[in-house]
């Protein structure tokens, strides 16, 4: 009954994600709902000292990146950069070479820190009018755009700013450089598989001589060719997000060293804060990074983006409120279902797979696949499995490196279920339904999780990390 009590709250958790209702609203009614069923008496207890705690935690570590992601994403978007940056790589690359040039932009964006989120709104315009012109089927749009944002640049790339390679940081006292050789191997697997997939599917359409289609929802307007920046000045402030991002990594421990202390009054006998740096570094150097990546921009694009900017950042806040908070309420909800009884069930099940990687890789994705969320899924198992995971890899030799690479690979699986919050975005946005394009998207789910194996194989057999 316990274990099917954490079932339920799940099952429930997935069907109203699914149908479009706020996590924000739901995560604690599914959460508290299965306390109560097991125990009443814990129900306000657990929404308080546990619920409540876990979520605010959450917030108190990640909001700053969610909100200077979004900010740094519409300033982007303000600026034309986006744009630029899109017709640059058509450009070069052709009309014929469409899947590629689109996961390409999408990966560029990504990595360069932009929201994957604000990565759908500023690529699907282009990818609509290259897609309609090379005569592609609109449907293959969203499982190329899933290629390029949701995969590799957002977890496996070593260094990428997004927030799935930065949760392990704190668990695994890692940066988000860890395992670079084993996150370039994976990287290279699901470009290249998820290519090979997504050129077939365009040439079975070619053959049976199906085109972009007709009367489509969400149509964007015709680009018609405003000036634009440079490309290469459009390119400037995301290598400089990925270069600050590896230099203040590098930089922040040399400076504050393992801990820092301050006295938060001079009025009356405050205890001192103490800060272990050790485990926020890598969180500090994203944030910096995002803010010189801002500041860049500006230099370079003040007049356009400072003419809109007011309601410009009021969108990009608010989207990061949403991003976070969403985020945030399943990391509450997780700490509660590990809280309960029918959860240790799940726990020894998954506990019961031998091989350490192996054991921390099921784990994370499963997780990401019940939430829905791969940054939800992530902090669920890691805040509930890490010391585990930890004592597993050091009995067995293996770096934290190794883990947190693991880690971050599996959290964007199975995470793109139907329910999956970027999953409905991507399609509303596109104006396509899961009966159209979630096809190409699961197959690219499948390949995401297939280079998670990939990369355990290689360390096993290779010993590289």
């Amino acid at each position: 009954m316990a274990l099917l009590i954490v079932l339920a709250a799940l099952a429930f958790l997935m069907l109203v994600a699914y149908r479009g209702y706020s996590v924000i609203l739901f995560a604690p009614v599914a959460a508290l709902g299965a306390v109560l069923l097991t125990d009443p008496g814990l129900v306000a207890p657990m929404f308080t000292g546990l619920f409540m705690d876990k979520m605010v935690g959450f917030l108190k570590l990640y909001f700053p990146v969610f909100m200077l992601g979004a900010v740094f994403g519409k300033v982007i978007e303000l600026s034309g950069f986006s744009r630029s940056i899109v017709a640059g790589t058509i450009g070069l690359l052709g009309e014929k070479r469409a899947i590629l040039s689109i996961v390409l932009v999408c990966a560029l964006l990504t990595y360069g820190g932009v929201s994957l989120f604000v990565v759908v709104f500023a690529v699907y315009p282009f990818a609509a009018e290259l897609f309609r012109q090379a005569r592609i089927p609109k449907r293959l749009i969203p499982g190329t755009i899933a290629l390029g944002a949701f995969t590799f640049t957002m977890d496996s790339l070593p260094g990428t700013p997004q927030i799935q390679n930065i949760i392990p940081t704190a668990f695994f006292g890692t940066d988000t450089w860890a395992a670079p050789w084993l996150g370039t191997l994976g990287s290279v697997f699901i470009l290249a598989a998820g290519l090979l997939y997504l050129e077939r599917r365009r040439r079975k359409a070619a053959m049976t001589g199906e085109g972009y289609g007709d009367d489509l929802a969400n149509e964007p307007v015709a680009f018609t060719g405003e000036k634009l920046p440079h490309a290469f000045v459009a390119l400037l402030p995301l290598v400089v997000v990925g270069v600050a991002n590896k230099l203040l990594t590098m930089a922040i421990p040399r400076v504050y060293g393992s801990t820092q202390s301050f006295v938060p009054t001079i009025v009356g006998s405050a205890p001192p804060v103490v800060q272990d740096v050790s485990k926020v570094a890598a969180i500090w150097a994203v944030e910096g990074a995002l803010l010189l990546g801002i500041a860049c921009v500006l230099a370079f694009a003040w007049r356009p983006v400072a003419t809109r900017f007011a309601e410009g950042s009021k969108a990009a806040v608010g989207g990061a409120l949403l991003a976070s908070m969403n985020t945030a309420s399943e990391y509450g909800f997780g700490a509660v279902i590990a809280a309960l009884p029918g959860f240790r069930t799940v726990a020894d099940a998954l506990h019961a797979i031998p091989n350490p990687l192996v054991n921390e890789a099921v784990s994370v994705t499963a997780l990401a696949g019940i939430t829905g969320s791969a940054s939800g899924g992530l902090s669920i198992a890691l805040g509930a499995m890490s010391q585990s995971f930890i004592e597993n890899a050091h009995a067995a030799g293996i770096p934290m490196e190794v883990l947190h690479r693991i880690a971050a690979m599996a959290s964007g699986g199975m995470d793109t279920l139907p329910h999956n919050g970027a999953v409905i975005t991507l399609l509303a946005v596109t104006g396509l339904t899961h009966r159209q394009s979630y096809r190409d998207i699961f197959a690219i789910t499948v390949i995401k999780t297939l280079a998670v194996f990939v990369a355990i194989v290689a360390y096993y057999a290779l010993g590289v990390v």
